[in-house]
């Protein structure tokens, strides 16, 4: 049985470690804030001006002005601070967050990644993406497996443009967690109930398969 999007953010929590400077991309990343362990300290960056967001609002905390990059309304932890996009992208640039968690439309099995722009599609703008991924310690990308033609989405080569070169670490699907490596994606775990053959069926780039291959632990 596959992940869901939560599962997927549920999974990219456990990569967290106490202490780090984290930014989340829009989509499945801005999940990961809601599953941080308990006792545990990582101060989240949003590019448009906010150190230290925290889960998700319920209903009777959701404040209209208070938003992320994506523009969804989001929690602060005490001792949060706000500050312009200057300051912000000062902080990204001179290479203070410890770790990005990105969405992608293709990553290639060198690292590459492209998730800013489709040819031919309007899209909103590339965002805080190709500062983060230039300047960010370690970069996991939170993605599906495939696309919705289900063609694998782990690619030899990127086909869309690239927001960064060489730079993606590990990636989470709703199928496995893989490393990226010098001899291409390394296959580290599988979803519950996900057999390796699957996982193999629908990676298109270079796959290194360990002779055991454990169930994620969520």
């Amino acid at each position: 049985m596959s992940l869901d999007k939560y599962g997927i953010a549920k999974r990219i929590a456990r990569e967290m470690r106490d202490g780090m400077y984290v930014n989340l991309g829009i989509g499945i990343p801005t999940l990961v804030s809601n599953y941080i362990p308990e006792g545990m300290s990582v101060i989240f960056q949003s590019e448009n001006g906010i150190l230290g967001m925290g889960p998700y609002p319920v209903e009777a905390e959701v404040d209209a002005d208070l938003i992320n990059a994506g523009k969804e309304t989001v929690t602060t932890i005490p001792g949060a601070a706000f500050f312009d996009s200057a300051e912000s992208f000062g902080m990204i640039r001179a290479g203070k967050i410890d770790l990005t968690v990105l969405g992608a439309m293709e990553v290639s099995d060198n690292g590459d990644i492209a998730n800013w722009k489709i040819p031919g599609k309007m899209v909103k703008g590339m965002g805080g993406a190709m500062d983060l991924v230039a300047s960010a310690k370690h970069i996991i990308v939170a993605m599906m497996h495939t696309n919705p033609k289900g063609e694998s989405k782990l690619l030899p080569k990127c086909s869309l443009p690239l927001t960064g070169v060489r730079c993606v670490k590990k990636v989470v699907t709703e199928l496995a967690v893989l490393d990226i490596t010098p001899e291409g994606f390394v296959l580290l775990e599988r979803a519950p109930g996900v057999s390796v053959e699957e996982i193999v069926a629908k990676t298109a780039g270079r796959l290194t398969v360990p002779d055991f291959v454990p169930e994620m632990k969520i």
